[in-house]
């Protein structure tokens, strides 16, 4: 699986976890020199708090594009070290 946005690919692997339709890559696949700070979090009651990244690819900023869990609840377990994408990231295989 593949994760691209504004002609770059951010993260590829074919380790992928499907949870509620989104495809959550391992960390160490994010390309980090695209990712930017954001402060945004949001709660979910199975998976517990989620923290994102903005996106910066060439001069373009995507805000809270990529979340992540770094302490998902113990149902959720399987989204430890990984990622996920928002909308306008393009996936495919």
């Amino acid at each position: 699986m593949k994760a691209s946005w504004n002609g770059v690919v951010l993260a590829e692997s074919d380790d992928t976890v499907v949870v509620d339709g989104n495809h959550y890559f391992p960390a160490a696949s994010l390309d980090r020199r695209y990712v930017t700070f954001s402060n945004h979090r949001t709660t979910n009651p199975v998976n517990g708090e989620a923290k994102y990244y903005s996106l910066l690819v060439n001069g373009e900023l995507k805000p809270d594009a990529v979340w992540y869990y770094p302490e998902p609840k113990e149902e959720a377990e399987q989204l430890k070290d990984r990622v996920a994408f928002g909308n306008g990231v393009k996936l495919e295989r």
